[in-house]
Parts: structure tokens; C-alpha cells; sequence
């Protein structure tokens, strides 16, 4: 984005597209790269940027603290500095990811995101959790009520709030994330799916990813692998990305073809601790992070 094209977005609020259209039928298939500047937790956002292209992305998640604190850091540049730098390696800040804020408090954000022509604002669902059956139904369509007026802000602006799946919230369970988009069906409310979250079945991942279709927006390429919530050797920690754990990503990876998935694909794990790069530098953390599309790629071969 040219600096005074950012200027006169931040000025005059020109409207952004909520998702990235679909492939032609005609094209191949191709995943549209997201990078988490949370993978490189506490590491300047200039460095950050400059790594985006080399991980096969144009765009760009920024991830506040814990997780990380490049959405500090654009505060504490400046936005048009910030913009200038984006300019620079040519990437998009097309996603902000704010589970601090909840699904309730993003209107500010809204308008930061907006700013740089961003798409998709990522957080986290509310609400009781330990739910099934009818009560799990009503008590989605309460929330998806209760956050509509939000919605009708993003669609004025051209976004698309996202509602990850997570483990221990009310959009965690296979069944949640379905009736999240039947109730949100006619609305700019996406699903980011993380498997991390859900069982350990192919199967049962790549039919809700044919279940989900055009309201899944980001994809976490994610597993469980050997958890993310203690201490442990980084080898197990790392078994949490595609290729690294047990997870065959082939039969989710043959869904997302089949749907023409046409939203961002987000190669992820958590560090423990929070907020520390996965690896110590940003060209490890960067080389892993293509180990891990490498492997996508294989399995984009064979779907």
C-alpha cells in the first residue's frame, strides 16, 4: 500500500473486501499463505515483515501480547510507518488477530484495520461452555444474536469477524462450529478452524471443512501433536506443525481443494512460553515454518 493510498483509507474509510474471492474453476488450486506474526513472538515487526514473503505469504496476522507484540509495536512506530514498511516488502496486513479484546470490543480495532485495507479480524467465541444438544444450539444463536450489531459495523467497513474454534469456549466442539455457520450464514462471520482443538480425525475435519465451505476464512495448519500447555523438548513442542506430528493432513488437505477454499491457510503452533519466538532467531522460525508448507505442498499433490 503506497503511503498516501493509506492516508486517504484512514481519511475517507474506502471499502475493503470481507474474504479473498474463491480460485476460478479453471485455476488450480493454491493456498493463499497467512503469516502469524505470533510465530515469531516478542521479535521486532520490521524484522517480522521482512520474513513474511520469504514463508511463501503476502499477508500478514498481527498478534498482540501474550502471544506476541507486534500490535504494540505498530502503536508504538506509528501507522504510517508501519504502512511504509509493508509497502517495502510488499505484504498486506490483511488480518489482526485479538482474542484479548473479545468478540465485543472490536470496534476500534475495526477502524486500525481498515486503515492498512485489511479483510479479517480473528477472536474467540462467548459464552457458556460444556454444552451439547439444544442447549448448545440456543446458546450459539444467542451469541451469534448478540453480535450482530458488531457484524453490521464490519460489513459497513468490508470485514469479516472470525470465530476460532478453542478448546474450553463455546465455539469448541464440532457441533458449535457447524451451527455457527448456519446462524451466521447470511452474515460477515467467518470460522477459523484449528484442528489442534478438535479430535485427532482426518476424516472428521475434512467433512467439516466441506460442511463449513465458503464461511470457513482461515485455516490453522495446526495439530495437536504433544500439546501446547507445558514445558517440554522443542522436538515435542514442534510436533504440533504440519509434518512434524502424527496428523495426515492429505484427506484435509484433498477438503480444502474440493471446497476451492478460497481463504487464508495459516501454517501455527503455540511456544511455551507465550509470547518467545518458536524458534530462538527469525530465520529458524522462518525455515520451520516452510518445512511445514513444504509438507502442505506434498499433500496438495496427492489430494
Amino acid at each position: 500500500m503506497r503511503r498516501r493510498d493509506f492516508l486517504r483509507s484512514a481519511t475517507l474509510g474506502t471499502a475493503a473486501l470481507a474474504i479473498s474471492p474463491a480460485p476460478s474453476a479453471e485455476a488450480p488450486f493454491a493456498f493463499q499463505y497467512l503469516t502469524s506474526s505470533a510465530m515469531y513472538g516478542n521479535l521486532p515487526l520490521e524484522a517480522v515483515i521482512a520474513e513474511t514473503p520469504k514463508t511463501g505469504a503476502a499477508s500478514l496476522d498481527v498478534w498482540p501480547r501474550r502471544h506476541g507484540t507486534q500490535r504494540e509495536q505498530m502503536d508504538e512506530l506509528g501507522h504510517e510507518k508501519v504502512a511504509a514498511l509493508l509497502e517495502t516488502h510488499k505484504v498486506k496486513l490483511d488480518c489482526i488477530t485479538r482474542y484479548d479484546l473479545g468478540p465485543f470490543k472490536l470496534q476500534e480495532e475495526m477502524l486500525v484495520l481498515k486503515k492498512f485495507g485489511g479483510k479479517v479480524l480473528v477472536t474467540g467465541g462467548s459464552g457458556p461452555v460444556g454444552l451439547t444438544g439444544p442447549d448448545l444450539k440456543k446458546a450459539v444463536q444467542e451469541f451469534v444474536e448478540k453480535l450482530k450489531p458488531h457484524l453490521a459495523r464490519a460489513g459497513e467497513l468490508g470485514l469479516t469477524i472470525a470465530i476460532e474454534n478453542h478448546g474450553k469456549n463455546l465455539i469448541d466442539a464440532p457441533d458449535a462450529i457447524r451451527w455457527l455457520a448456519e446462524f451466521g450464514k447470511d452474515l460477515p462471520l467467518g470460522i477459523e478452524l484449528a484442528p489442534y482443538h478438535l479430535p485427532q480425525d482426518p476424516e472428521l475435519i475434512a467433512g467439516l471443512i466441506r460442511e463449513l465451505g465458503s464461511k470457513l476464512t482461515v485455516f490453522l495448519a495446526w495439530e495437536y501433536g504433544m500439546g501446547c500447555m507445558k514445558p517440554m523438548p522443542k522436538d515435542e513442542e514442534l510436533q504440533q506443525l504440519p509434518g512434524r506430528g502424527k496428523l495426515d493432513f492429505v484427506p484435509i488437505v484433498k477438503a480444502l481443494k474440493e471446497v476451492r477454499f478460497g481463504g487464508y491457510t495459516q501454517v501455527f503452533m503455540h511456544p511455551t512460553p507465550r509470547g518467545i519466538p518458536i524458534l530462538p532467531t527469525a530465520e529458524q522460525t522462518t525455515a520451520e515454518i516452510n518445512r511445514s508448507r513444504t509438507y502442505l505442498e506434498n499433500c496438495l499433490a496427492k489430494a
